[in-house]
This record gives C-alpha cells, sequence and structure tokens, in this order.
C-alpha cells in the first residue's frame, strides 16, 4: 500500500514538473517567431538599408558587408557565442546540479536584450546586431538546461509524447503573441503609431512576454542533488567539457546520430530565419501577409508536432523524421519556383512547413534523450544544443555569402538542399536501437 502511494506520489510530482516544464517552451518561443521569424530579420534589414552608402553596404569594423546580408551575418555570429557559452554551461550544471538558477539567468539576459529591440531605430543597425547576438546565444544557453531536464521528468516511453507537447505548448503561444502582433502592426494608424514604432512594440513585448511566463518552470523545476566534487564548478567548466567530448567518443552511434542532426537541423534552422528575408525582398511580400504566414506556420505546427507524435508511435521516431525531411526538400525545391507578389502560394508553403517543423524537432530532441548516459544529461544535452542551435551557423553564413555574390535570395534558398538530402542519408544510416543499448538505456518497443 505504502509502495502504491509512493508511485502515485511519484508520478504526480513528475507531471508537475512536466507542465512547468511545458512552459519555457510557452515562454521563449514567442522570441523564435516574432523576433526571429518575422519582425527583426526585414526590420534590421532596413536600418542597414539606411545606414548604406549609395552602393548599397554598410561597413562594420571597415568591412563592406552588403546591408541584405547583416541579419544573416549576426546570426551566424551569434551561434559562435553560443558555441562557447553552451558548453560551459551544460558542464557547470552537471557538476553541481543546479541547472535552474543557470536557466534563469540565461531566460532573463535573452529576455531583457529583446526587450531593448524597442531602441532599435534610424541606422542603429549595429545595436540591433548586438541585441540580436545577445538574445540568441541567450536562448542556446538556456535551451541547453531546458532540454536537459527531459530525461529526468519523462521515463523512456514517453519522452516523444512529452516532447512534442513541449513543442505544441510553444507554437500555441507564438501563434497567439503574432496574432497581438497583427493587430497592433495592422492597425497602427488607428493606435497613433508609425510603422517602425509597431514594429519595436511587436519586438520588445516578445521579451516581455518570455521573461513573465519563464517564471512557471522556475516555480515547477526542481534540481537534482549530484555527488559532491573538489572542484570549483566554474573553474573545472573547461576541463569537464574537454572530459565529455572525450567520453562521447566511447559512443560512436550517439555521435553519428548527432552528425546527421547537425546537418539536416542547419536547413532547418536557417529556413526559420531567413524565411521573412525571402518573402519581403525576393517575393515582394508585405509585413501583414508575413505575419499571416508565420501565424499559419504554428497553427499548423501544433497540429504537426502533435501528430507526428501520433506517427512515432506506429511507425517509430526515425522513420516518421526521415518521411519529414523529404518533405522540406519538397518544400526548399518549391519556394525556388515560388512567383513574386503572390502570397497565396506562399501561404500554401507555409502551411506545409507547419506540418513538418515541430514534429521533426520534437521527436529529434526525444530520439536523442534514449542516447544519453545516465547523469550525464546537461552535458551531452549542450552537444546536442550545439547541433540545434550552437552549429548551425554554416546554413546562414552560406545564406548570406550567397546573396552577398549573386543578389539573389532564391539562389540562396535553393542551396539549402544539401543539408536536407545529407542530413537523410547520414540519419538512415544510424541503427537507433543499438545505439539506445549502447548508451545503457533500456531500448523502447518503437523507436
Amino acid at each position: 500500500m505504502t509502495d502504491t502511494a509512493d508511485r502515485t506520489a511519484g508520478t504526480n510530482d513528475r507531471r508537475r514538473e512536466q507542465h512547468g516544464w511545458y512552459f519555457y517552451d510557452f515562454a521563449c518561443s514567442v522570441y523564435s517567431t516574432s523576433v526571429l521569424t518575422v519582425f527583426l530579420g526585414p526590420y534590421l534589414t532596413a536600418v542597414a538599408k539606411a545606414a548604406a552608402d549609395a552602393e548599397g553596404f554598410v561597413h562594420p569594423l571597415g568591412i563592406p558587408v552588403r546591408a541584405g546580408s547583416v541579419f544573416a551575418y549576426a546570426v551566424s555570429v551569434s551561434v559562435v557565442v553560443a558555441v562557447l557559452l553552451m558548453p560551459l554551461a551544460g558542464a557547470v550544471a552537471d557538476r553541481t546540479g543546479r541547472k535552474k538558477p543557470l536557466l534563469a539567468v540565461a531566460a532573463y539576459v535573452g529576455a531583457a536584450a529583446t526587450a531593448g529591440m524597442f531602441f532599435l531605430d534610424g541606422e542603429r543597425y549595429l545595436l540591433g546586431a548586438f541585441l540580436l547576438i545577445v538574445a540568441n546565444a541567450s536562448l542556446s544557453v538556456s535551451m541547453v538546461l531546458y532540454n536537459a531536464y527531459l530525461p529526468q521528468i519523462a521515463e523512456p516511453d514517453e519522452r516523444d509524447a512529452v516532447s512534442s507537447r513541449g513543442w505544441a505548448f510553444g507554437y500555441t503561444s507564438g501563434a497567439l503573441v503574432l496574432v497581438l502582433n497583427l493587430v497592433v502592426y495592422s492597425g497602427h494608424d488607428s493606435f497613433g503609431l508609425s510603422e517602425s514604432a509597431a514594429v519595436r512594440i511587436c519586438l520588445a513585448s516578445a521579451g516581455l512576454w518570455w521573461g513573465a511566463f519563464t517564471l512557471v518552470p522556475l516555480r515547477r523545476l526542481r534540481d537534482r542533488r549530484v555527488a559532491p566534487s573538489g572542484e570549483g564548478a566554474v573553474g573545472s567548466g573547461w576541463r569537464q567539457l574537454t572530459t565529455t567530448l572525450r567520453d562521447m567518443r566511447r559512443y560512436p552511434l550517439t555521435l553519428s546520430f548527432l552528425l546527421a542532426y547537425l546537418i539536416y537541423n542547419d536547413g532547418v534552422q536557417t529556413v526559420i530565419s531567413q524565411a521573412s528575408i525571402y518573402g519581403s525582398e525576393e517575393l515582394g511580400l508585405d509585413q501583414t501577409t508575413l505575419i499571416i504566414a508565420v501565424l499559419l506556420v504554428q497553427v499548423l505546427a501544433v497540429a504537426g508536432a502533435l501528430g507526428m507524435g501520433r506517427l512515432a508511435r506506429t511507425h517509430g521516431a526515425k522513420r516518421t523524421i526521415l518521411a519529414s525531411l523529404a518533405v522540406w526538400t519538397l518544400i526548399l525545391v518549391s519556394g525556388y519556383f515560388l512567383p513574386a507578389r503572390e502570397p497565396v502560394w506562399f501561404f500554401a508553403l507555409a502551411g506545409a512547413i507547419g506540418l513538418v517543423l515541430g514534429g521533426s524537432q520534437a521527436l529529434s530532441r526525444s530520439l536523442f534523450s534514449h542516447l544519453v548516459p545516465r547523469g550525464k544529461e546537461a552535458e551531452y544535452f549542450s552537444a546536442y544544443e550545439m547541433s540545434d542551435r550552437g552549429l548551425s551557423w554554416l546554413g546562414p553564413l552560406v545564406f548570406g555569402l550567397a546573396y552577398q555574390l549573386t543578389g539573389s535570395y532564391r539562389d540562396a534558398i535553393i542551396s539549402l538542399v544539401v543539408f536536407f538530402a545529407l542530413g537523410f542519408v547520414l540519419l538512415a544510416r544510424v541503427p537507433l536501437r543499438r545505439a539506445v543499448a549502447a548508451a545503457g538505456n533500456p531500448v523502447p518497443e518503437r523507436i
């Protein structure tokens, strides 16, 4: 009787933590949607163009940069900064067992930088690039710590579902805030606001939302005790990272999955961050059209994340992800041929992206959770997050260079096909059941 009561109490505690965990996706996803995907790309490009010379170039540190490439380059720099910080955060979290305070610091630095985008106007493109770098890097660090909770709050057979619900929460909040953004932006005249002021309010509101709803996971998640260590956590952080990378070589199949994920996720992240630039600059679509398109992505991504979670239970996560990568390839090929100033076709493409976006990311996260040795969650998820955000610098860099050299965003968008095709091949070659067993974890009935 006591054992039954203990199991029930344990299940209730786990459910409470899961519900709190979902809310960090709910908090921070508005940055990815409203800021990174919709408003900041076109707005920062416009600010950079206002500061450009007669030939369309700005000159940060004396380097000639085409104004249309500033946003893509800033995303790449933010990723390099994240690469330096994320492994340290993961190592410190595992050594001290105090993920929650670190999560709070990363979240609120990112939220503050996002709120500070209210002051981005005139020709302040360097301010915009700096705030983007800080916010993006902070988000990446916070996601290392957030994702590392998944193996601790969900049993192996429920991780696909828990991870998918987290993504669904994120896309729900993204859709809700985008509706509010659409009201503010499209009705800015009736509110007595300039178009620039409306955009800056939408950017800053994402930071306020991020900070406010982060309070929920900080109240419900709990830190786990770890064995005491004789070394100082901060002083040994980089030594711990070296140990982690050396340790990961003992699990070559885990590394094989990470390599595949690194490549195809680079394509996903680049599509997300550069879609609004492609729509506004190449297809000639207005900001309202872009907001509606991304809102459509958010709505369908909720259904897509939950639907692909169900498909994974029937067909396995690996097969479901592989199918989504094939769809991503078709999306990019279709995007290359999209006619300019035809919103209907852009909406159709946005709908297809929504159906595969959340599911492919959620299932990748839950798949990796099976490949992590117990007790090393934050360290290994720092490597995962480096693949998720930290090493997703090549796609934006290629995208920016393609535009820098050709002046055509269509050439930039079609170049991303290689990321999905190569990622598909590499993932197909990973024997996941052997990989899970090699990590010392129970193998789910279907994976």
